[in-house]
């Protein structure tokens, strides 16, 4: 693990939406030449996320201004409460930030009288999906698209 970063968690505002657009882009780079395909996160409406949705951005401060360093958005859907998005700056992956966010998430359903949550990822990146069975998400679905299959985990609360 990297050495620890101190980071304000908060919610996010319009005047956020292309830091976290940005953030996004650049946690799910890495992940095209194994998926062959831009990863959804990466031409998601962030304007629109945090206008309908609930959207939380860790920020550092860097060069005397509050930089975003990673992203998560929320939502309420058929299924439950969703993490729809959870993105960090690479530089960022390893400190924890990550992690904070994951609790933030839990600490919401919680509070908005959920029971689970659940999230989905490709079932490429495998390494997510790691992280997230170690944390005691459970795979419970997949869901076979044209060019992707999505894997979707819970966790009860």
């Amino acid at each position: 693990m990297k050495s620890p970063a101190t980071w304000t968690l908060r919610r996010a505002d319009a005047a956020d939406a292309d830091a976290v657009a940005a953030c996004a882009i650049e946690a799910f780079r890495t992940y095209i030449p194994r998926l062959g395909l831009t990863p959804t996160p990466m031409a998601k409406d962030y304007g629109a996320a945090i206008a309908n949705a609930q959207v939380w951005v860790a920020t550092q401060q860097h060069q005397q201004q509050q930089q975003v360093v990673a992203a998560l958005v929320l939502d309420t859907t058929d299924e439950g409460f969703l993490i729809d998005v959870i993105a960090v700056l690479p530089q960022h992956q390893g400190t924890g930030v990550g992690r904070a966010l994951l609790e933030l998430a839990e600490r919401e359903a919680r509070r908005q009288g959920h029971d689970s949550i659940y999230l989905f990822t490709n079932e490429k990146m495998t390494e997510n999906r790691a992280l997230y069975e170690r944390i005691g998400y459970v795979e419970y679905k997949r869901l076979v698209l044209e060019q992707r299959t999505r894997v979707f985990l819970r966790k009860r609360l």
